[in-house]
């Protein structure tokens, strides 16, 4: 690990564009100048990803109840069934993975990515509650259910196309047989080029159904219903409003707590100070120049430590020069060794950045204060997905916990207001990991 402090050199801005130029014309898929030849074309794909999943889908099925027998089986058995229940849990999470995605390819649904739990906590009952919060996820479930009824509906798709083959045969028949046999059914040779595409045609248009089908239940399984959505979103909303809430009341608590400890003490002394140097300013010049000294130099302090204050409400290198400028002086100014590594792409909202920056400010307080730490590195991304990545890395003795009030109770509730996401891992003897993920929309 780096002990060096260092910046990034600033990223080259980039080149104007005309919006004209620059911004490509968004095609829908339910667009009426693309669905004469998306339909088809999607109809045809989805025949042919059933007749696939008819052929594959019930060996995938069949592995993943022999695995959950065998977990179910050896279950107290030197605890090994536990780790294959734990395997099969992410087994399931990967095929629910690939059939959302399947799904959102084929119809563009708009499906959100699957995403694997994280531990919520530090230590053993948090890993343990990532498990099971893995293996009752409900988008994983719901994946896995229109996987089981799209393997149904393959298993028929291939027994239709094999039906339909049999009809193209038997058309040709009179050109090389001399009787006749359809699934036990003598055929008169006459009758076969009549029966053989009737047959066909109707194996053809049952599958077509089946493909529709398969669309109308995937939209009705896959996609969550519109009062779901609200509902989730209701319930974000609301978290981010408790988390704005809760951030503020720590924000104010640290505020008054350094006040009172910090700058209201000095300034009382000053005033004290100065009375002494009142009292004597007629009969000892000499030591009420010195006491006048002395609370000179308290002043400084304390318009420092407001200046500190101050800083910790609002950077206004963060609104003046962005994040890369402001980790810059905020590592220049670390008592703990800082290497930074800030690679983003122009500005992000300004919520986001002022979350990632006061998350980051205070896990460099607390490797200094708590820690022990020699050397802190900082990572920052602006990702794909259009968010704020922060990683803030500390050599120390670990074992950081959440509590109320404190710092990182104060960075969890700042992130939630700002929609991002937190986690930490701190295992006793180190290190202490923080990330936090900030929408830039924030």
């Amino acid at each position: 690990m780096s002990s060096q402090t260092t910046a990034p050199p600033p990223l080259p801005a980039p080149a104007a564009a005309s919006p004209a130029a620059s911004a490509p014309v968004a095609t829908r898929r339910d667009d009426p100048a693309v669905s004469s030849t998306a339909r088809p074309l999607r109809v045809a794909g989805a025949a042919a990803q059933l007749a696939a999943l008819g052929l594959v889908g019930p060996f995938v099925f069949i592995g993943l109840f022999a695995a959950l027998a065998s977990g179910l089986g050896l279950v107290f058995a030197a605890g090994v069934g536990i780790i294959v229940l734990i395997a099969l849990a992410y087994v399931l999470f990967a095929v629910a993975w690939l059939e959302n995605a399947r799904i959102d390819g084929l119809y563009g649904f708009g499906l959100p990515p699957l995403s694997a739990r994280r531990p919520t906590q530090p230590g053993f009952a948090g890993v343990l509650g990532m498990f099971w919060r893995q293996a009752i996820d409900p988008s994983v479930w719901r994946a896995i259910a229109n996987l089981a009824i799209s393997t149904i509906l393959g298993a028929l798709v291939v027994t239709l196309v094999t039906v339909a083959a049999t009809g193209v045969t038997i058309a040709f028949a009179p050109l090389y047989a001399d009787t006749v046999s359809m699934f036990g059914l003598d055929v008169p040779v006459t009758w076969a080029p009549l029966v053989g595409p009737i047959v066909a045609l109707f194996s053809v248009a049952v599958i077509i159904g089946l493909a529709l089908l398969h669309g109308v239940l995937s939209r009705l399984i896959m996609v969550p219903s519109r009062e779901t959505q609200l509902a989730a979103e209701a319930r974000e909303a609301g978290a981010q409003r408790a988390g704005a809430i809760r951030a503020s009341e720590v924000e104010r608590t640290r505020i008054e707590r350094d006040l009172h400890d910090g700058v209201q003490p000095r300034l009382v002394s000053v005033g004290m100070t100065l009375g002494l140097a009142r009292q004597k300013i007629d009969d000892d010049p000499t030591a009420a120049k010195a006491l006048i000294e002395e609370a000179h130099t308290s002043t400084k302090a304390a318009i420092t430590e407001l200046r500190q204050l101050a800083r910790g409400i609002h950077a206004s290198v963060l609104d003046d020069r962005g994040l890369d400028a402001a980790l810059s002086a905020l590592a220049a100014r670390s008592h703990v060794p800082v290497h930074l590594d800030v690679r983003i792409d122009g500005r992000c909202g300004r919520t986001a950045e002022a979350a990632a920056y006061f998350a980051i400010a205070e896990s460099l307080t607390n490797a200094a204060k708590h820690s022990r730490a020699t050397g802190v590195r900082v990572v920052v991304r602006s990702r794909e997905d259009g968010s704020l990545w922060a990683r803030v890395e500390d050599d120390g003795l670990g074992g950081a916990r959440i509590l109320p009030g404190g710092g990182l109770d104060g960075i969890a509730n700042r992130i939630a207001a700002a929609g991002g996401t937190f986690r930490l891992d701190s295992p006793n003897g180190g290190p202490t990991a923080l990330e936090v993920s900030v929408p830039c929309a924030s």
